[in-house]
């Protein structure tokens, strides 16, 4: 290792993960560097693989601004990979599960949001409706042109639409919009393979997959055959609402999925009127199963009109003004910092980072 990689990786060490509460050289963040002393250029592999999370940018412009104080020009590069090795989604980085314990918990309206709000921070979306018996994400996200199938006989693929910025696949897309989904488990079972096989994704940061309610066929199949990096469940503030939730969150166990946190809809009206809020459905019921399943609270979203008026009309509430967006844009960052924890905290405990000789290790 060189005199000016030493000079670089110590500096470094001045850069605290703040929710680890070391440094990213001893958690492995930083896993290589390279200076070329001709020019002072400093590039800086980081282990990030949840791109746009807040404390991962955070994080980078920390090891950015300490790199140009010892005198280098930085050049960060997120070395995090895709999917593993495998799996029928190589180039999807993080599959995040969006679940309930019942319906009527706005639990496609938290699936839509999350993934319009991940890609209007930049990150490159995909959202898989795999709630098949209730397909509601082509209205969320105002789609209602077919797919595009190219390729030649038995080697087909899907092309998904988009909508703000979002790549779409849904059953929804597939059938009429009249028509009842009369599928027994393993017919639906089928169909899903068909969607996450046969559709051209693409590079993904982030692939949400909005599941049915329930513990049911289709939640199985997904655990089974997606490699899901966590999952979030939603939740009203109301008691019947958190018991099925809680039945939810003990089944992703059962699968070591892990639980990135609790989405509390429905936390309270604000009376337009008179400016008191009400809560209809309760109160602290999300924030109470959070903190009994020690998973994250991921934040409440009020019961507004506007959530309602948004995904009727295909235009996402995250991407509109006031306290209402406010409160699910702060929710889609909590999500991407969640599943960013997870990724870093899964680095520090593999021991692995930057070795003597300016390599990872």
């Amino acid at each position: 290792m060189t005199d000016e990689s030493t000079t670089l990786i110590d500096g470094l060490r001045d850069v605290t993960d703040p929710d680890i509460g070391d440094d990213v050289v001893s958690t492995g963040l930083v896993t290589d560097v390279d200076i070329d002393a001709s020019t002072d250029r400093a590039r800086i592999d980081l282990d990030l693989n949840t791109p746009h999370a807040p404390t991962e940018t955070a994080i980078a412009d920390e090891v950015r601004a300490i790199a140009e104080s010892l005198g280098f020009t930085p050049e960060l590069r997120a070395t995090g990979g895709g999917g593993a090795d495998g799996s029928v989604l190589p180039n999807v980085r993080n599959v995040v599960a969006v679940a309930s314990g019942k319906g009527g918990v706005g639990k496609s309206t938290v699936a839509t949001n999350l993934a319009a709000g991940l890609a209007d921070r930049g990150a490159r979306v995909g959202i898989l409706d795999a709630d098949v018996y209730g397909p509601n994400v082509p209205r969320m996200l105002g789609v209602d042109e077919d797919p595009d199938v190219t390729g030649d006989d038995g080697d087909e693929r899907i092309e998904p639409p988009s909508a703000f910025g979002v790549s779409v696949m849904s059953v929804g897309l597939l059938v009429g919009d009249d028509d009842p989904v009369i599928w027994r488990g393993p017919m639906a079972h089928n169909v899903l393979s068909d969607l996450f096989e046969d559709v051209t994704w693409g590079p993904l940061d982030y692939l949400v997959v909005d599941l049915p309610p329930g513990t049911g066929d289709v939640q199985l199949t997904i655990l089974q055959r997606l490699p899901v990096t966590g999952a979030v469940v939603v939740t009203t503030p109301q008691a019947v609402s958190t018991d099925d939730t809680r039945r939810a969150m003990r089944m992703f166990a059962e699968y070591g999925t892990p639980v990135l946190g609790v989405a509390e809809n429905m936390s309270s009206f604000v009376c337009p009127d008179c400016g008191s809020a009400h809560d209809v459905f309760g109160e602290g019921g999300g924030e109470a199963l959070a903190a009994d399943a020690d998973v994250p609270f991921l934040g409440g979203i009020p019961l507004d009109p506007a959530v309602r008026d948004g995904g009727d009309d295909g235009r996402p509430i995250v991407l509109a003004e006031g306290e209402t967006a406010r409160a699910v844009a702060e929710l889609t960052a909590d999500v991407a910092d969640s599943l960013s924890l997870l990724h870093r905290l899964e680095r520090a405990n593999s021991g692995a980072g930057v070795t003597a000789t300016g390599e990872s290790g």
